[in-house]
């Protein structure tokens, strides 16, 4: 939910990321808050990030002028992340937002979630996991055959109940969320649910081509589902009733 009070710090790596998605970007961010701080780094004198320039002033990113001082050392990377720590310390930013699929930024994601900053990354999938998994939430930039939705969010192909079930992880991250939140009834609500997988894990059910949590629920096919009046929607996983009744192996 967006706070009004909130403040957004967008930090983008031009050099390790799609400038195709900037509108989709800042939509995102957009229900975070208010984002007042908005630079890319990069060497700007070059022709690579000519797709980036073409955008900053529309967007009204402020471009930071990084020199190719001596080669393979990224001196993007390490103004980037002096500047987050400085608004860490000297700025109120409640939301640092990460554009990169470089895994050099991965520290910087922990020491500000650490500091009970919100941390957003954006990416694409070849992105390192434990980057992905360092940030509060991370969205997928990659379209996938498919035009791009009029809502402004990229649109990624759905995986149909064979690909969600052979992703293990996934499986397991659903199933360990919904036992977690398990009411004495053995049923587990669906809000109770995505907040303790919000809680652990830098999960979006848009990386699987589901607007929401719910669907992506419902599309996999390993759990059952019920609506109470008021109180919303339920579900449990089959395998633990069936244990606790004796109906069927667990």
């Amino acid at each position: 939910m967006k706070n009004d009070d909130s403040f957004v710090a967008l930090f983008i790596d031009a050099d390790n990321a799609p400038a195709t998605h900037v509108d989709v970007i800042l939509n995102e961010l957009a229900s975070f808050g208010t984002v007042s701080i908005r630079r890319a780094y990069g060497n700007w004198k070059g022709e690579r990030l000519n797709a980036w320039e073409k955008l900053l002033h529309e967007y009204a990113i402020q471009p930071m002028q990084q020199f190719d001082l001596t080669k393979r050392k990224n001196a993007t990377d390490i103004a980037l992340v002096i500047d987050a720590m400085d608004a860490l310390y000297t700025r109120k930013v409640d939301v640092f937002a990460l554009v990169s699929s470089d895994s050099d930024f991965t520290p910087l994601a922990t020491r500000l979630q650490a500091d009970g900053k919100t941390v957003v990354g954006f990416g694409e999938r070849k992105a390192p996991l434990p980057f992905v998994n360092a940030c509060s939430k991370f969205l997928y930039l990659d379209q996938e055959d498919e035009p791009q939705e009029t809502s402004g969010t990229p649109s990624i192909r759905k995986w149909n109940a064979k690909q969600l079930k052979g992703d293990a992880k996934l499986v397991t991250l659903l199933r360990n969320a919904v036992q977690a939140a398990e009411g004495d009834d053995g049923w587990s609500h669906l809000g109770r649910v995505g907040s303790h997988i919000a809680n652990q894990a830098s999960f979006d059910a848009r990386n699987y081509g589901y607007k929401r949590l719910v669907d992506l629920f419902r599309a996999i096919g390993l759990f059952e589902f019920e609506s109470r009046e008021e109180r919303g929607v339920f579900l449990r996983d089959p395998r633990a009733a069936r244990a606790v009744t004796g109906n069927g192996p667990a």
